[in-house]
């Protein structure tokens, strides 16, 4: 069902959510690391998330760059905002999206604001429930883009014609 796309053929965007800190605990003392999650998208319905490690910041965003071209997929979107509510989960994050008139823009905060922006979408309203853990969130909302159906799409599945819808 996921369609996975070839980044090399797309103009894409990067946008680094969160960079952590990271310690390990070893017998000569503790090694420090980072931890980044960068949202790549093309601006028009194709979207993905990566995360990488390293031992110095940029290192870590050029990683989680690779890992998020690796994961990108193509999301249902109307020309400026998406076709129905959608609420997506992952773990004890919840991401309810809505669609918007022209002229709201995305009224979003932090990762569900990454996520949309590089999908394309430009009018959203958009609420964050549950865990306000990055990579959750941007998870959920993965998630609530990949359930939005096109009409004609949920015309077929209950055996109707997309003007009845």
């Amino acid at each position: 069902m996921v369609n996975r796309i070839d980044a090399n053929s797309l103009s894409l965007k990067d946008q680094v959510v969160s960079i952590n800190r990271v310690t390990k605990v070893v017998k000569g003392g503790k090694n420090l690391s980072f931890s980044a999650l960068v949202v790549v998208g093309d601006g028009a319905g194709t979207v993905g998330y990566g995360s990488g490690k390293a031992r110095e910041v940029p290192m870590a965003i050029r990683k989680a760059i690779e890992s998020a071209k690796k994961s990108l997929v193509r999301v249902h979107i109307t020309p400026t905002s998406i076709p129905h509510v959608t609420l997506g989960r992952y773990g004890a994050g919840q991401v309810l999206l809505k669609p918007a008139p022209e002229g709201t823009g995305v009224i979003a905060g932090g990762p569900v604001r990454a996520v949309v922006e590089a999908a394309g979408i430009q009018n959203v309203l958009t609420k964050s429930l549950g865990t306000t853990n990055p990579h959750n969130v941007v998870k959920a909302t993965i998630d609530a883009l990949l359930r939005l159906r096109e009409a004609g799409e949920v015309a077929t599945m209950r055996g109707k014609t997309a003007e009845e819808i």
